[in-house]
This record gives C-alpha cells, structure tokens and sequence, in this order.
C-alpha cells in the first residue's frame, strides 16, 4: 500500500498534511503529486478539493515537484513544498515558515531542526553569514560536516520565479539517477540568490514513516495532541492515555470521556455529554446532555439532546434516537428512529423501523425486517405499547396508543387504540407433570 495511504490519528497520512497546508492556501492552490498507486491516492483524498499532478517514474524530489509545473506556475508568489509522510507537522509552522521566508527576503527558506544524533540525515551548511550554503547527504559528509547538528528536513518555501530556473538547472544524482531538491540552495547560491532556514524546535514535526513502528508512534502523538486540546477546552478524559480520539472529531465543554472510549471520524458531540468506557462513536452526532453508556457502540447515527443509549446497545446505519429517548442494554437500532421520549430499555432488536414518540417497546422484541429478498419497515405510532417477546413481521403497522399483548406474533396491523394479540391459547392439564414422572 502507498505510504501516504496509511492511517494515523483517524486519517491517511496525506490527508493531515493537506490540512496543515490548508493554514496558508484554500484547497484549490493545493497539488497532490501522485505516481504509485495513483489512482487509490487520489480516491482518498479528492473530496478535499485539492488538484493532483502524476508523477510517472518516481526520480526523486525534483523530478515529483517540476510535475505540478503546468498546475503551479501560474501562481504568484511562492511555492511551499511539503511531503506526504509527514503527518505531525502543524498548519502554524508552514505560516511560520513562509513569516520567516518574506521577512528574511530569500530565494528559498528551508525548515531545519537540530538533533543529538543527525546520523542518516542530510547536514545544513551555513556561511559566515549564517546563511544556507549547501545540504551534505549523510553519505557525501566529510568527518567534520558529520559533526553538524542541524538537519535538513526537506520542507521549503520558494519564490516561484527562482524556483522554475533552478529546477532547469537540476542534474540526475550519479548514484541514483534521481533529481533531488537539497541540490537547489548550492543552485541558488551560485547565481547569487540566498536561502534561509527556519528552525524548528520540535523534532518530531518534520518526523517522516517509514516503519509500521515510526507509524504507531505518529498515531500516539497525533492522538495525544487532541486529548491534549479538548481537556485545555473544557473536556473531562478519564484516564487520557487510555482514550482514542481522531483528529477531526469536535467534542463539547463539560462532556465526560470514560476509559477507553473511542471517539473516531467525523464525529460530534455536544455539551456535558457522557461516554461510557469502552464505548466506540464513529461518524455520528451526540446532542447536548446526552449519555452513550459502556460498552456501547454506535455507528453512523444520532442520538438527540438528553437521550441515552446502553449500556452494550449498537446504533447503525442512520438510526437516530431522538430527545429524551432511551435505548438499552442489549438493544440494537438498524435505520431506525426512535422517538422523543420513547424507550426500548432491553434486548430488542429493531430494523427499519420509525417509532412515534413516547412509546414503549417492551425487552425482546423483534422487527422482523427482512423476507429474504428486500427489507420491509415496520411504523410504530405515538404512545404505542408493544409487549415483551413481541415478534412485528414487516411491513406492518402499530397504530397510535395501541397495545400489542406480551408474547405476540404480529402480521397484520394494529389500528389506534386497539389490542393486537397473536399468541396460541393456553392449555393447562392437571396433574400432567406427576404422572410423567411416575410413569
């Protein structure tokens, strides 16, 4: 699999860079250079709005930026580059780098940081002047250059009208047979253009993958940083390091986050809600004052202001259980909508259903949705009571403020008001159990 189409913190690798991107240009000014498996890249990050440039043999950094040159040259001004793997670097520090790139009024800025052991990272050479020379490979170093400890970390900032000259002027690297970008600053500096280097304190935001190991890390930290944010914001997270929480989800001030819990893709939940431990929200809408109890999981769906659902309940597939209404334990929605104040507090299943509100489903109930070929809905209407161990066969109807009697299978519709029974009758013999034991 492509690199930039692993995931960490909620999204592809790629997807956080174009975010960060998105501090200092609109989605459109933003080109995705693509090459191997190109078109899986492109399907995962399109709904962006980003453009895309192909890149047809992968020869280096030069060769992947002089790709989007149809697409980028008609820009004014400037060029940043960034790179796909590298997920952690943050939207203030691109608006950092281009700051710091008008105000030092150069060709090119690069961002570099220093490390304690640089070992396997290009070198930042520097004039008296302080300005950026040149960028020694690790293998190209001489002894004293391996000393340096500033690193190159292969984010730049160009002007538009030194980079497209110099790019020209790029040669193939003897050993590879690739063009790469850390040959542009000497470049520049042979026609009397300088660079400047932005220096960041962080080390792990310019922190490329390229191990599944680099990968976990990456997820730890971006995840981390939004814990981080939401409990600065007024979120409580019991136990912090426990939680799972993807970058793009928003939460509400006074929310409590139990242990374990997972809060993933474009989920929203609003003020002073509880999510119980071990419960899993993905793409769905909590409203305010609303409870998701442990061990809950609910998927694609939304649970109104004040509701509650669980524990061990699972929403899917567009249900939605509106205001003051509770979903059990064991209680399973399937595009259903449960309404205002209505309740199914145990060990029902319920598909494609619409439910009125205040009405009450009792535990064990069945919504038989599906006849083998095509689902069906069943309608429950206001205030209707439907018994324990209820089987309703769709389609079928249960009217307004009517009942449903404990224990029925139910095939045709229940009118407003009205008692559906569909059990067999009773048979009680006496005495039956004594002489079968005797016999």
């Amino acid at each position: 699999m492509a690199k930039v189409l692993h995931r960490a913190g909620g999204g592809h690798l790629l997807e956080h860079v174009i975010a960060a991107g998105r501090a200092v240009a609109p989605a459109d000014r933003i080109t995705a250079v693509i090459g191997h498996q190109a078109e899986r890249v492109r399907a995962a990050v399109e709904h962006h709005g980003v453009s895309f440039a192909t890149q047809k043999e992968q020869l280096g950094t030069g060769d992947a930026v002089n790709a989007c040159r149809d697409l980028a040259q008609h820009a004014e001004g400037r060029i940043i580059v960034l790179y796909g793997d590298c997920p952690l670097l943050r939207g203030e520090t691109i608006a950092g780098l281009l700051a710091h790139h008008i105000e030092q009024g150069c060709a090119a800025t690069l961002i570099t940081t220093h490390l304690d052991d640089p070992t396997g990272y290009g070198r930042i050479y520097r004039d008296d002047a302080g300005r950026v020379v040149k960028i020694v490979e690790e293998k190209a170093c001489l002894p004293e250059e391996k000393l340096l400890k500033e690193i190159n970390s292969g984010i730049y900032c160009f002007e538009a009208a030194a980079l497209w000259p110099a790019l020209a002027e790029l040669r193939p690297n003897p050993a590879s047979g690739e063009y790469y970008l850390t040959d542009i600053p000497e470049i520049l500096a042979r026609t009397g253009l300088k660079t400047a280097a932005y220096v960041v304190d962080d080390p792990h935001e310019i922190l490329g993958i390229n191990t599944r190991l680099e990968l976990a890390d990456v997820d730890r930290i971006l995840r981390g940083r939004r814990t981080r944010e939401l409990m600065i914001a007024g979120v409580t997270i019991e136990q912090p390091e426990t939680v799972r929480i993807d970058t793009g989800v928003e939460v509400g001030i006074d929310t409590v986050i139990g242990p374990f819990a997972q809060l993933r893709g474009r989920t929203r939940v609003g003020e002073g809600c509880t999510i119980g431990a071990c419960s899993i929200v993905e793409d769905s809408e909590l409203g305010d004052g609303s409870v998701v109890e442990a061990f809950t999981v609910v998927t694609a769906s939304r649970v109104g202001e004040g509701a509650q659902v669980g524990p061990f309940a699972r929403l899917r597939m567009g249900a939605q259980v509106e205001e003051g209404a509770h979903a059990g334990n064991f209680v399973e929605l399937k595009k259903t909508k449960l309404g205002a104040g209505s309740k199914a507090m145990h060990l029902a299943y319920l598909g494609d259903a619409t439910i009125g509100e205040n009405a009450n489903i009792g535990a064990g109930t069945i919504t038989c949705n599906y006849d083998g070929k095509k689902k069906h809905p069943t309608v429950i209407g206001d205030g209707a009571f439907v018994g324990s161990n209820s089987t309703l066969v769709a389609p079928v109807e249960i009217g307004e403020g009517s009942y449903v009697a404990a224990g029925s299978v139910i095939t045709k519709p229940v009118p407003a008001d009205a008692l559906g029974i569909g059990r067999g009758h009773q048979a009680v013999k006496e005495g039956w159990a004594k002489q079968r034991r005797e016999k």
